[in-house]
């Protein structure tokens, strides 16, 4: 039985796409929509992404574009050495995907949904968080309606953790620093999903040969889908296999328990070498009054039971096999 409504903004992504799968399959999530956001890809190609894994994996709600860079303006940076070229690790897709996108845009979509059920709907957001703060300046009041907002961003240092794109800035907040800063300072109940524990939750090359022979479509989907991101990782950091970044994040939704986390308020650093830095101001202590003064605190995560994640989104993939 559903116990969390869940819009999910996204930018696929290879690690975005193996978490729509575990949205799909977790039992307790009803998904009410997705929405794309530029990031890994432009947003022309995360869109069409979302459809067509909507499309593939029987997802029949609604898919919203949303914004193509970020909300202070300028040019929209993509890698396509990450995620490639196609956004999917450069699988063959089809010419034609047959689903539409909604006709609104995905920061109204998000204010309706939200709206229509004031107090249930949780937005999960794994990409930069421009559509998040485009719905925040469209209507300021429809914060305090959210359930929560969990996000996976950020890099806090725990765990020998920052940054990713540069040594201080994760790529979702550096990505979109001013939108993620207004994010931060909105009154909704937020958890900060970041580097701290994603980056402890690798998927081995071992583990997602297993899942392809396990769990049926799910599982060949994922195995085919990671072949150019662990490429690019094994490039990068030597490691043979990949992170589970968005999957955390969804998983952190209806099992909590997974991760440890600290409270505070949180800002994004706007300027300099250190421009999309997170930095937390911990309620474990006192400071001066300052730029964090005023802020409602959130949770960031600082550590996650990986077995038990790994363990757990197994099953999941196993689950959405046997349908």
């Amino acid at each position: 039985m559903p116990t969390r409504k869940v819009v999910f903004d996204t930018d696929p992504g290879v690690d975005d796409a193996t978490a729509l799968l575990f949205l799909l399959a977790d039992p307790e999530i009803e998904l009410l929509g997705i929405t794309s956001v530029w990031g890994n890809a432009t947003v022309e190609t995360t869109t069409r992404n979302a459809l067509y894994l909507a499309e593939r994996f029987g997802y029949a709600g609604p898919v919203a574009r949303g914004a193509g860079g970020p909300v202070a303006g300028g040019a929209a940076e993509v890698d396509p050495d990450i995620h490639g070229h196609n956004g999917l690790g450069d699988i063959d897709l089809p010419a034609r995907i047959g689903m539409k996108a909604d006709a609104r845009p995905a920061h109204r979509f998000i204010i309706d949904t939200v709206r229509a059920a004031p107090g249930e709907v949780t937005l999960l957001a794994v990409g930069p968080l421009t559509n998040l703060a485009l719905a925040l300046r469209e209507d300021p009041a429809f914060a305090t309606l959210v359930k929560e907002v969990v996000i996976m961003g950020g890099g806090f240092g725990f765990n020998g953790h920052l940054g990713n794109v540069t040594p201080a800035a994760e790529a979702n907040i550096g990505n979109d620093p001013e939108a993620a800063d207004e994010v931060f300072a909105a009154d909704w109940p937020l958890v900060a999903i970041g580097l701290d524990a994603t980056m402890e939750t690798m998927m081995s090359t071992d583990y997602l040969a297993a899942l392809r022979e396990a769990a049926g479509e799910a599982g060949r989907f994922v195995w085919d889908v990671t072949r150019s991101y662990a490429g690019f990782y094994r490039r990068t950091l030597g490691v043979d296999g990949i992170f589970a970044h968005d999957s955390l994040a969804a998983a952190y939704l209806t099992a909590p328990e997974l991760v440890t986390t600290r409270a505070g308020a949180i800002r994004t650093v706007l300027d300099g070498f250190a421009r999309g830095q997170t930095i937390q101001s911990p309620d474990t202590r006192e400071f001066v009054p300052g730029a964090w003064a005023g802020r409602r605190a959130h949770l960031v995560a600082t550590g996650v039971d990986a077995p038990a994640f790994l363990s757990l989104y197994a099953e999941r993939m196993r689950q959405l096999a046997a349908g």
